[in-house]
């Protein structure tokens, strides 16, 4: 398979595996709109510029802290979200070039 979009076969394979995860993608819609899915919990700072709060995230998915920092490592390391620290909070936010690089290889790919 042919590199498509400046994307590799390996890093297309880093997002499937990503993305199989059924949690990982709810995580992944939710942050599409995230005031519309974290708007019940208070910003620790701008949802737009640095995402939503690790904690906020847990909290809407309810699953244990550790399993959310595992299951959002695993988007970063697919390039899906990007990292920010605000204090001692880690916030999450979608790469949104990146997904349109990845669909854009998609196109051209399968």
């Amino acid at each position: 398979m042919a590199a498509a979009a400046g994307l590799g076969s390996e890093e297309l394979i880093e997002v499937f595996k990503a993305l199989g995860n059924p949690a990982r993608l709810q995580i992944m819609q939710w942050l599409r709109d995230p005031e519309k899915h974290f708007g019940e919990w208070e910003p620790i700072a701008d949802r737009q510029a640095v995402g939503v709060c690790v904690t906020h995230i847990q909290a809407k998915a309810g699953l244990a802290q550790s399993t959310v920092s595992s299951y959002m490592s695993t988007l970063e390391r697919a390039g899906l979200v990007r990292p920010t620290r605000v204090g001692k909070w880690t916030h999450y936010r979608r790469d949104e070039e990146r997904l349109a690089r990845l669909a854009e290889a998609l196109a051209v790919t399968i």
